[in-house]
């Protein structure tokens, strides 16, 4: 079994749902504000999260429970219906 190596400049992409410029700042506000992230940039149209993080200060799960806190579903997660419901109504991405 191969060890994997710790990264201080890891690259990963994920999907987060969002519609607009509000969630673009939102997505990546959480993610910047997660000790550890170098990079964030998340795409409206294409929904894709490019991230550049310190393997040794944070973790994949961890970036993605602090997007899930402030509303956004990530990859196979879900946001609460909580947090979802403070989302600004033009944020609300789900089919209700």
């Amino acid at each position: 079994q191969e060890v994997q190596e710790k990264s201080k400049k890891k690259k990963i992409a994920m999907t987060v749902n969002g519609n607009c410029e509000m969630c673009k700042a939102r997505i990546e506000k959480s993610c910047l504000k997660t000790a550890g992230v170098k990079y964030a940039q998340w795409d409206v149209n294409s929904k894709q999260l490019n991230l550049v993080f310190n393997e040794y200060k944070t973790s994949k799960d961890k970036i993605q429970q602090s997007i899930l806190k402030v509303g956004h579903d990530v990859d196979s997660l879900t946001a609460t219906l909580e947090s979802y419901r403070e989302l600004h109504s033009c944020c609300q991405y789900r089919e209700e």
